[in-house]
């Protein structure tokens, strides 16, 4: 049994037809860029989001949680340097008005324009034109295109009156980041817990980003979900720490089932004037053609703090207790995006087996990432006393799993459907269960495996099967 190429066009068709990913707005011909979570979608998106707080958060002494707003004062953005300078170069098609961006367009003859201004990039156009080489337009081909120029990532709304003019006085931004709610709670917190340095402070949430092209599914999007943990502590700290965190964030992947040679470190070279070091996990989108980033882990240095500290006028200085000293903590920040873990792990699970002569799908999910941890079956749906006790086991599972009763179509059809939605397990109630020794059809989705189980036996036996 082998794991056969995995294409965008089959996770996106599962996606849809399972129930995980839904184009947003779809009825109206959709909105580019924003997806919605199905039933089974949502499942997975939580449970990826309890395993990264249950280790970020609940498994530490050293980190505490936050929910900050969406809506933050304007000049949070204008101290953290968004409002001036968030933005990406782009290039427009004065004939089919194609926006693109422009690092894009200049990755085609091998250059990389990722950190370069509107000013930068035109220069580089200009060398190309000298040799002869013109860029073209994505969609048309033509080559009747406008100087590159900055165009804001920045989400802009206003609050108050909706009458009101978006003007300079009445705008908000919708958050591009969570982790600007953080900074702005850090003394909030060190005043209200018992909070000494090092500690981290974590958050998930909605981002928005006025992307030029969103593109490739769910991996970059207008409306996306981040989990970030900023955690603050003394300059001569930051190495030992970072280390220390590089491999905890690596080995989370480990353990909640990416493999090992699907992930991989990048080192930026070119780094935020702020930053002293950073590090991407990129993993293996086959479906994207290859390795793209996924998680961020950065030295952000005592920017942040220091900037919002002169622009508030309020100090954020930490006092040490025992040596009286004064200073602004360094920062060391993970961040990444849930909608892009999604799209990882579901990946990962993604694999097509040749079985009796069919191909199976099925997601191969870790046992706790799981949508749906048990379906339970009556073996036909035409006899009452079957789906009673059906029913039954139903609802005293579910109690404890996430489970799903289903009557629907052969015993055949309903293994294959919950394969390709990743159930670890399958109860199936016959007639031996309830003519003979109240035992029912365990089967197990990786191995295919059946076995007998008596029904007083089955709390202990998923208490041992899902146990890690």
């Amino acid at each position: 049994m082998n794991k056969q190429k995995i294409t965008i066009e089959k996770i996106t068709s599962l996606c849809k037809r399972r129930g995980f990913v839904f184009p947003s707005s779809e009825i109206y011909g959709g909105f580019a860029a924003v997806y919605d979570y199905g039933p089974y979608g949502i499942e997975l998106k939580n449970n990826l989001a309890r395993e990264w707080w249950k280790h970020m958060v609940q498994m530490r002494a050293d980190v505490v949680g936050l929910d900050s707003g969406i809506f933050m004062h304007p000049t949070t953005w204008k101290a953290s340097g968004h409002v001036d300078g968030f933005d990406d170069p782009q290039i427009d098609c004065k004939d089919c008005k194609t926006r693109m961006r422009a690092d894009h367009m200049l990755e085609v003859f091998g250059i990389d324009a990722d950190k370069m201004s509107a000013n930068e990039i035109n220069a580089e156009i200009e060398k190309l034109k000298e040799k002869g080489k013109k860029l073209k337009c994505a969609t048309c081909g033509k080559t009747n295109l406008t100087p590159a120029k900055n165009f804001s990532l920045m989400v802009k709304s206003n609050l108050g009156s909706p009458t009101d003019e978006l003007s300079e006085e009445n705008v908000v931004y919708l958050r591009p980041e969570t982790c600007g709610g953080i900074y702005l709670n850090y003394k909030n917190i060190l005043d209200s817990t018992r909070v000494k340095l090092p500690f981290g402070i974590a958050q998930t949430g909605k981002a928005f980003r006025n992307e030029i092209v969103a593109r490739q599914f769910i991996f970059r999007t207008r409306e996306f979900e981040q989990m970030e943990m900023q955690y603050f502590l003394r300059k001569s700290e930051m190495q030992e720490k970072y280390e220390e965190w590089k491999e905890a964030r690596w080995n989370w992947y480990l353990e909640y089932g990416i493999k090992k040679e699907n992930i991989k470190w990048y080192k930026h070279i070119k780094l935020a004037h702020y930053a002293a070091e950073a590090y991407d996990i990129e993993y293996n989108f086959e479906a994207l053609g290859g390795f793209k980033e996924m998680e961020g882990i950065h030295q952000r240095g005592d920017w942040d703090l220091s900037q919002h500290q002169k622009f508030s006028g309020v100090k954020l200085e930490y006092l040490d207790q025992k040596t009286g000293e004064k200073f602004i903590p360094h920062i060391m920040e993970t961040s990444v995006g849930l909608n892009r873990m999604f799209f990882a792990f579901l990946h990962e699970a993604y694999t097509e087996e040749e079985v009796d002569g069919a191909t199976r799908v099925v997601l191969k999910f870790d046992r706790r990432l799981a949508p749906i941890k048990i379906a339970v079956f009556p073996l036909l749906k035409n006899k009452p006393e079957l789906v009673k006790k059906a029913k039954e086991v139903f609802t005293d599972f579910s109690k404890k799993y996430m489970c799903e009763f289903d009557d629907n179509g052969n015993i055949g059809k309903r293994y294959r459907r919950q394969d390709e939605i990743g159930t670890p397990y399958c109860v199936t109630v016959d007639f031996d269960t309830i003519e003979k020794d109240n035992s029912v059809t365990v089967r197990d989705r990786d191995t295919m495996e059946q076995e007998r189980v008596k029904i007083e036996e089955l709390d202990d036996y998923f208490l041992e099967k899902f146990k890690i």
